[in-house]
């Protein structure tokens, strides 16, 4: 049987939380834009858990933006979905089944649009939710009276117009707007974003007034790993199991933050903050930022290379490796967390670590390095530069954790061009495909065999790095040694390395 509410009834599983027939009648409080399994496995289930325990009390309509796909799984199912969370908490594993019933209503953009509008004008309506990707918050001049508008921002204001019009600019029917896509300021962009929309389509002063004074747009950090759904052993083991199936179901790891910028205000909107430690209401959350960016990002950045090239396809496979665990525990609390660029205190930072390190060794996550090594160099130049600039003003020595992540990274750019752009490397006589926006830079700078020459010319770019790196106190030497423990045929041996 198919999971839906009607069969609900005929579950009786141990293992599966159930939703009670009472949720399934909550008012629609939220309208998210996006389908995705991140927006599903985090915002959705924090309100889930809410509603279960009496709090918030308000579903979701979520709105399908894109042309892509049917929303058929979901009006087949209810809106109703699996999540199996699995990972390490404190060193224990911990496995759970819920059925999440947050969502009342998926509705695709491009043919109810007039029942989405619909609503906008609903009184119950307090919340935005989106994860439109990082292309999603960009300008699009257009006019947001098309039906729809193609934007998301675009869509939005078309949304927030609607509601203006219909509660006549009345200060309560404000609502509180949060874009979970992963860029600096989210909230604030899609602000200015949605004003300066505004203005291009010449909308009233009083409706800009009622935008900005009304409106909450917050700023929000999101963070957990969600590869996505199930592979088919494990759908059908659990659909035996649990003597149902289910298209939507997903898997992510028990690992979950939202933090989102807000005051008391927001917190008594987004009451579901209540039940759950993950989700974190505060005025600043760059926290949160730095703490994510650096010890779990950076980490990974700079063990993505020194890992691929070690023979591990995978984190999990990774940390299952002495040598390799004893490295990035090395590097994450001796180099990466002193150098954070933020004030931090000592013990939160530990502790954030030790959590970030139970994540790395999820046996039921398959986080693949090349995944991880998609737009390296940026990845570097974002999460990396600020921590080894930030290092040279504690001290003048060089960080040879970090030193031994840039050659790998520069060893693992060795590739050449081929076919309709593509770019590939080989290691461990293995070829590997980089998908890279400065892929062409380093298929030139590899054209040169000596590698002191290269590690120099690639440290020296200020175009890339936004610094000289070459200048820094004993790095370039320190790069060029590490690179000696990686043979001509891109293999690392770990068991060399002295960090």
């Amino acid at each position: 049987m198919i999971l839906s509410r009607y069969n609900l009834k005929k579950i009786n599983i141990p293992t599966v939380e159930l939703p009670g027939e009472q949720i399934f009648e909550l008012p629609e409080k939220v309208l998210q834009f996006g389908t995705g399994v991140l927006l599903r496995a985090l915002p959705d289930c924090f309100i889930d858990k809410a509603n279960r325990n009496g709090v918030f009390n308000g579903r979701i309509v979520v709105v399908k933006s894109t042309d892509t796909g049917s929303v058929t799984d979901f009006d087949k199912q209810d809106g109703l979905y699996t999540v199996y969370s699995k990972g390490i908490e404190n060193g224990k594993e911990v496995n759970e089944q819920v059925i999440c019933s947050a969502i009342s209503r998926v509705l695709s953009a491009s043919t109810d649009w007039d029942v989405i509008l619909g609503v906008a004008r609903s009184p119950d309506l307090q919340v935005v939710i989106s994860n439109t990707t990082e292309v999603g918050i960009k300008l699009l001049k257009e006019d947001v009276r098309k039906h729809p508008p193609v934007s998301y921002p675009g869509k939005l204001l078309a949304i927030l117009y609607e509601r203006y019009k219909t509660f006549k600019g009345s200060e309560n029917s404000g609502l509180v707007i949060i874009p979970t896509e992963l860029i600096v300021d989210n909230g604030k962009k899609l602000e200015s974003i949605v004003l300066e929309l505004a203005h291009l389509n010449k909308l009233e002063p009083a409706f800009m007034d009622w935008l900005e004074s009304s409106n909450s747009f917050c700023n929000s950090l999101v963070d957990r790993i969600v590869p996505g759904r199930p592979d088919e052993a494990l759908r059908n083991e659990q659909g035996v199991k649990n003597g149902y199936t289910d298209n939507l179901s997903i898997m992510a790891e028990t690992y979950s933050l939202w933090a989102i910028e807000g005051d008391d205000k927001i917190a008594s909107v987004l009451s579901f903050s209540q039940i759950d430690k993950g989700v974190v209401i505060t005025p600043d959350i760059e926290l949160f930022r730095e703490l994510k960016l650096r010890l779990l990002n950076g980490t990974h950045t700079l063990s993505c290379a020194v890992a691929y090239l070690s023979g591990f396809k995978t984190v999990k496979e990774a940390m299952d490796d002495e040598q390799f665990t004893k490295f990035i525990t090395q590097l994450m609390l001796h180099e990466i967390k002193p150098a954070i660029p933020y004030q931090i205190d000592d013990a939160v930072a530990t502790d954030f670590a030790g959590k970030v390190l139970d994540r790395f060794r999820n046996p039921n996550i398959r986080h693949e390095w090349l995944s991880i090594s998609m737009q390296y160099s940026t990845k570097m130049k974002m999460r990396v530069i600020p921590l080894l600039l930030n290092h040279y003003k504690l001290t003048t020595l060089a960080p040879k954790g970090m030193a031994l992540g840039f050659a790998a990274f520069i060893r693992f750019m060795q590739i050449k061009s081929g076919t309709q752009g593509q770019y590939t490397g080989t290691a461990n006589n293995t070829v590997y495909g980089v998908t890279d926006s400065q892929a062409e830079y380093f298929s030139k700078v590899w054209e040169n065999i000596n590698i002191s020459t290269v590690v120099q010319q690639v440290l020296k770019n200020k175009e890339l790095w936004d610094a000289d790196l070459s200048i820094l106190p004993g790095f370039k030497d320190a790069v060029v040694e590490q690179f000696n423990h990686i043979n001509a045929g891109g293999q690392l041996e770990l068991g060399t390395i002295q960090i």
